[in-house]
């Protein structure tokens, strides 16, 4: 896509995907329109078959959102009251509030500065803490924020050191990998989302959850259509309707078909922006041995500072976000539920510094250079 210097640039692209592909999506949902199954189709089977090749994990379940995924994860292992699930604060409210609407606590655990993810130290200050408090540790949700894995080998020593189960909220992952692993081969189980701006985004809501454990995908299975037993109207537990509707499914198969290509469009952004503006604001680190899918390009800029680089950009015509600009444990929905240690400092910090920058694989090298040189300009003028 091309861009001239005085049009205004696209945060998400959707539009320029769609045109690449606009002719294979009129054909797939000409295809359910003809089939007429709508609900549990055979493009959703496809789907997940496809999505288990992609990431390795030998059972996918789909489902009609991320947030549901987690929820689902968190029922099949029997999460409820007085269960402690410890979640990081900087991050989207989906992660603690799944937690929540099943009675059990969620415990508030600090970030990295640098990568933005669950700090393990912090995570170890939280169980000591919930144990004090007289809750059951349970499970620990680590989110990949921006597309980046968090520290697994810490967490997931920690989770074994105390009896808890890994739930992988990839979420903005799904497509990274993490030291030789795939996204979706992480924990015990790994929940993601396909809303629409995610990198892997259908065109309205869904999830899905990944696992290797027959066990558990056999309780997801019945957990995501109420509780289904042997035939539609058995109950053998207590569910939800969270099925993921066949058009999306018929969707995502022709989305991911170019995700791969997709991530090396973005990894390329990602490098340039980088290279041009490491020198002007702090960028985002990426620890050897992990990729990231760059769901966000995120930079740190000073907080005294922020709003005005904001509206510097966005007068030159370049749009910015904010992604969190409140941490969850200072949320009035969520402040009166634990935090690790004394407060969550760091979470607090990038919380007030962290400004994210037009992302998605069709952000050609013009539109690159006018962030670019925006976003210096801007650091030197406000």
């Amino acid at each position: 896509m091309k861009i001239h210097d005085d049009e205004p640039i696209a945060f998400v692209d959707l539009a320029a995907q769609q045109r690449r592909i606009r002719a294979k999506i009129d054909a797939a949902i000409a295809r359910v329109l003809d089939h007429g199954v709508y609900i549990m189709g055979p493009e959703v089977k496809i789907l997940e078959g496809e999505l288990s090749a992609f990431s390795g994990a030998k059972h996918v379940i789909s489902c009609a959102n991320g947030t549901d995924a987690i929820a689902m994860a968190l029922m099949a292992k029997g999460v409820g009251p007085r269960d402690a699930v410890f979640v990081p604060s900087f991050t989207f409210a989906a992660t603690a509030e799944a937690a929540v609407s099943l009675g059990a606590t969620p415990v508030f655990v600090d970030s990295f500065a640098d990568t933005f993810n669950m700090d393990p130290a912090s995570l170890s200050q939280a169980i000591a803490l919930a144990t004090r408090l007289g809750l059951n540790p349970r499970a620990i949700i680590p989110v990949d924020l921006f597309g980046l894995p968090a520290d697994y080998a810490a967490i997931e020593a920690i989770a074994t050191m105390h009896g808890l189960f890994v739930l992988s909220d990839a979420a903005q992952s799904f497509g990274a990998t993490y030291q030789g692993r795939k996204v979706g081969t992480l924990g015990l189980a790994t929940t993601t989302s396909f809303f629409p701006a995610k990198p892997l985004g259908g065109y309205g809501d869904g999830g899905a959850i990944f696992t290797d454990d027959d066990e558990l995908a056999s309780i997801l299975r019945s957990l995501r259509s109420h509780g289904q037993g042997a035939h539609k109207y058995d109950y053998v537990r207590i569910g939800l309707n969270g099925r993921l509707d066949t058009i999306q499914a018929a969707i995502l198969i022709e989305k991911l078909a170019l995700f791969a290509d997709e991530i090396e469009m973005r990894e390329r952004v990602a490098w340039r922006y980088s290279e041009g503006l490491s020198t002007h604001a702090i960028a985002p680190r990426i620890p050897p041995g992990l990729s990231t899918v760059w769901a966000q390009y995120t930079l740190r800029v000073p907080a005294s500072r922020r709003d005005a680089i904001a509206a510097h950009l966005k007068a030159a015509g370049v749009p910015t976000a904010i992604y969190y600009p409140k941490p969850l444990h200072l949320q009035a929905a969520y402040r009166h539920f634990p935090v690790a240690g004394n407060g969550l400092p760091i979470a607090e910090k990038i919380a007030s510094e962290v400004l994210s920058l037009p992302m998605h694989p069709y952000l050609d090298e013009r539109a690159q250079d006018r962030i670019i040189v925006g976003v210096a300009a801007a650091m030197a003028q406000c």
